[in-house]
């Protein structure tokens, strides 16, 4: 099948980057969160980072005007009956996306395609309590998520090969470049990333050197673009705390012991620039 219309679950970080890299390739978009303050929000975010292309000549207002048009949001799953693929990019948490997918069944026809944009919980595991287990199937994009080219597209031990070949062609249509790998904790990227950010906080509560030396280190001295502490603030420390508890769940190997600083942070709130202050201050 070829997908023609998306749905995605959140209008945060993650579901309204989905929502505009669909859009400016011309895919109609239907967004959904839980009232319309958030879906508001994740329209703003949208329209923000399209007059940020604008600026660099990247697009120009009449794309934008366009894209915009193509977004609809929403606090209903039933205005999501109509899409081919239905995508979850709700908080890491995995009671939530559960909820989520259930819900989805109840609401969506059968042979809608479902897809979870978890960083780090089994895709087979998801699609055991869906009603379309063969038409499950995991889509992890990176943020952010329109400047990312990856996006880890994620077979669960039910997912058919139609389901994960309209989903490779829906990444390539937007224009990413998807990789298959196999189901398990943290996939591939997550699974080598996140224990490198968690070592990191372990560098920097024994003081060993500043955040910021940390970061230079790793920036100058292994050519990464953003070192991992910054990242780290990126990404949002209680995400990065949440994929640690699954590692260590899941592996059952104390090296994905999360950092206590890690876990105290998160404890106070300071989750990285989505809340003004994690390592760094915003």
């Amino acid at each position: 099948m070829t997908i023609q219309s998306v749905g995605i679950i959140g209008a945060g970080t993650m579901g309204n980057g989905i929502a505009q890299a669909c859009a400016v390739v011309g895919l109609p978009v239907t967004m959904v969160d839980i009232n319309d303050a958030a879906v508001q929000k994740g329209i703003a975010t949208v329209s923000g980072s399209l007059d940020r292309l604008i600026k660099k000549d990247k697009l120009t207002a009449a794309q934008k005007a366009e894209a915009l048009a193509l977004i609809r949001g929403s606090t209903d799953y039933g205005d999501l009956k109509g899409c081919d693929i239905v995508i979850e990019a709700a908080t890491e948490n995995h009671a939530l996306k559960i909820k989520i997918l259930q819900l989805l069944d109840e609401t969506l026809p059968a042979e809608t395609l479902v897809a979870t944009n978890t960083s780090s919980i089994s895709i087979t595991q998801l699609a055991a309590v869906t009603k379309r287990a063969e038409r499950f199937i995991g889509m992890h994009f990176f943020n952010p998520v329109p400047m990312m080219a990856l996006v880890e597209i994620i077979r669960g031990l039910q997912t058919s090969d139609a389901t994960h070949d309209a989903v490779k062609d829906l990444a390539l249509r937007l224009g990413k470049s998807p990789i298959t790998v196999k189901n398990a904790p943290g996939f591939v990227v997550n699974r080598i990333l996140v224990p490198m950010i968690n070592e990191a906080f372990f560098v920097l509560s024994e003081g060993l050197a500043s955040a910021e030396d940390i970061d230079a280190g790793m920036k100058l001295g292994c050519n990464q673009p953003i070192g991992p502490l910054a990242l780290a603030d990126m990404v949002g420390l209680d995400v990065c705390l949440a994929v640690m508890e699954v590692y260590l769940k899941e592996f059952g190997d104390s090296k994905y012991r999360p950092c206590p600083l890690l876990k105290e942070m998160v404890a106070a709130g300071r989750l990285g620039r989505k809340t003004g202050r994690g390592v760094y201050s915003y």
